[in-house]
């Protein structure tokens, strides 16, 4: 039988995150052989995964992370705000974050199938499952490039955004101020040019049929749902939306304060309590 010292379990210990008694367990089963004793970990976290697949993963950490003109944005849940705010769970998310921001892959799928830590995220995902005893899920990732792209993580990463902006040199603030923006405001666009279609058609049903529940003339109906969709334009959609920090004035006049030239190209917004 292979000794297993208190400095190989410790050793095992950082590779999985995985509780001390369980690193010596792993160790003794796997005769002092540290990747079958990962393995042991692994499997062990794919059992936990299986037995709690019917489980809602509708925690989480929701983080946003920009390095200039490239920014990312993930979330990785679990099933208890317990384990949303412990360490070494967040410290996973964020190095999910890094390797999505590293490498900008085309989808979540393909983040995936990355590496952190010598392993696919899937597999690390998988492991850690079983050294934390909760169900986890690498639920979403997107990115945005741009000139300038900032980040906003709101303080009890639940809710994250990207901005990209069509100039770099900006002053940080001005990034970060339509970031926190889109998070507290939700828009469903940029501008009204990039409001889909089935979502203007929708507003002016709801126009109309509002018009004929009060009562209004069938030949003003029409007029009525477009001045409520022009409302609705203004209230959602990014650079005609009121600013939160003075509501005399729009997103879009804020940015031109900053540079005549300044808008937004694309923003991401997501959200754990969607």
């Amino acid at each position: 039988m292979a000794q297993i010292t208190a400095s190989d379990v410790n050793k095992l210990r950082k590779m999985t995150g995985a509780g001390m008694m369980d690193c010596k367990k792993a160790l003794v089963e796997a005769e002092g052989d540290f990747d079958k004793a990962q393995q042991i970990i692994r499997e062990k976290g794919q059992a936990v995964a299986n037995k709690r697949s019917d489980r809602e993963a509708s925690e989480g950490a929701v983080l946003a992370k920009s390095n200039g003109n490239n920014g990312a944005i993930i979330s990785l849940n679990c099933e208890t705000d317990f384990v949303a705010k412990n360490a070494d769970f967040v410290a996973l998310a964020e190095k999910i974050l890094d390797t999505a921001l590293e490498n900008l892959p085309a989808d979540l799928e393909a983040l995936n199938n990355l590496e952190i830590d010598g392993m696919k995220i899937s597999d690390k995902i998988v492991e850690q499952t079983g050294v934390i005893g909760e169900k986890l899920d690498l639920k979403y990732y997107d990115k945005v490039s741009a000139e300038q792209v900032a980040a906003y993580i709101h303080s009890d990463n639940k809710l994250a955004t990207l901005v990209g902006l069509n100039k770099s040199g900006i002053e940080e603030q001005v990034g970060k101020d339509v970031a926190m923006q889109v998070a507290a405001m939700d828009p469903v666009a940029v501008n009204k040019d990039q409001v889909p279609q089935e979502a203007i058609d929708k507003e002016l049903e709801i126009g109309r049929n509002q018009a004929l529940a009060e009562g209004k003339p069938e030949n003003l109906v029409d007029k009525i749902a477009q001045g409520k969709l022009g409302k609705f334009f203004k209230e959602n959609t990014l650079l005609s939306q009121a600013f939160i920090k003075d509501n005399k004035t729009t997103v879009e006049q804020y940015l031109k304060q900053a540079d005549k030239d300044l808008t937004v190209t694309e923003f991401k917004r997501y959200s754990i309590k969607q």
